[in-house]
């Protein structure tokens, strides 16, 4: 078995239009049948603000699979800690045997999520853009602002989250990694009408948007509903868009926004709803004139996760890097 550190998989594996790549190739396969990818399991910590997921897909013809362990503690911020953490764990899909182990502290769900928001956007989104909006300022919206700059030249970043100096501390940094302008907004409704596009990376609870700020042109990925008591949108806000999109129909419809505008009456199972592998597979359009209203629903997936820690291995292998540990199981001989 092969262990994997953080700071190696840092080194070598990065949010670039590779990953983006191979993401997209994941949501191909996944409509394509060419993938087995079974429910999410989760374990709710509410008194300690926390879940921790597993997920994992198999996707055929490869010889290993992933099974990821994807913790998020939202009170973390106040220890000086990252919400996000986990780990990967690699299997042989011929013999069943663990085959390594990625210790990537949540470092490749970060980037596997942002690159699912850089392939809606790139679908989606008008294809010239003033301004983006970040509602939420921690790690993933980092990520999710860096993503989206791969796939369109924006020039400004409007940005709100429930504090004020992480937002403000959010706007410096970006400002400078980028190098745009980034203002802190001071609502969600002045993000979401004076943005393009807007991307949610909240556990909110309640919506942070309503359907009444939508204008025109919008497009918003809202990736931060991914349980049952997750809402980031007003379930009215994916009735009045002209395409919504889920990454998985089945998994929005029980856990993402798409959940509660089906709770609610609001759109039904017979309402068209799109599949993000639809688009990056071309059996669909995505965005065909910049008046649309577009909606997309990330919950995350574990084809995601498969095709992004495979896509770690082959790069750490072929550079002869990891620690190899011994752990064979010895046969009983007659």
């Amino acid at each position: 078995m092969l262990i994997f550190t953080e700071q190696e998989l840092k080194q070598y594996v990065q949010l670039n239009n590779e990953a983006i790549a191979i993401v997209e190739a994941g949501f191909t396969k996944l409509t394509d049948n060419e993938a087995v990818m079974p429910p999410i399991m989760r374990v709710d910590l509410h008194d300690q603000n926390g879940e921790v997921d597993v997920k994992t897909a198999y996707v055929k013809g490869e010889d290993m699979f992933a099974i990821k362990v994807s913790s998020g503690f939202f009170n973390n911020y106040k220890l000086g800690l990252p919400s996000g953490n986990g780990l990967m764990l690699l299997i042989s899909t011929q013999t069943g045997i663990p085959q390594a182990i990625l210790l990537d502290n949540g470092y490749l769900t970060e980037v596997r999520t942002a690159a699912a928001g850089a392939i809606a956007a790139n679908y989606l989104s008008r294809k010239n853009i003033e301004t983006a909006g970040v509602i939420g300022a921690g790690s993933q919206a980092r990520y999710q602002a860096r993503a989206l700059k791969l796939v369109r030249d924006f020039k400004r970043i409007l940005v709100y989250s429930r504090s004020e100096d992480r937002s403000r501390k959010y706007a410096v940094d970006m400002s400078a990694e980028l190098g745009i302008e980034v203002q802190v907004a001071e609502s969600a409704e002045e993000v979401v009408r004076n943005s393009d596009t807007v991307i949610t990376t909240t556990p909110a609870t309640e919506p942070v948007i309503k359907a009444e700020w939508l204008h025109p042109g919008l497009h918003i990925t809202a990736m931060g509903s991914d349980a049952e008591h997750k809402q980031e949108l007003e379930a009215e806000v994916l009735a009045r868009a002209d395409k919504l999109i889920c990454d998985t129909k089945a998994q929005c419809a029980r856990l993402g926004e798409l959940h509660h505008a089906l709770d609610k009456g609001i759109l039904t199972n017979e309402s068209h709803v799109i599949e993000l592998g639809q688009l990056t597979s071309g059996k669909l359009s995505g965005r065909v004139n910049d008046e649309e209203i577009t909606v997309c629903d990330l919950t995350g997936t574990g084809v995601q996760d498969t095709v992004i820690a495979l896509f770690a291995y082959s790069e750490l292998v072929k550079r002869e890097i990891g620690l190899k540990v011994e752990n064979k199981k010895l046969a009983l001989k007659n």
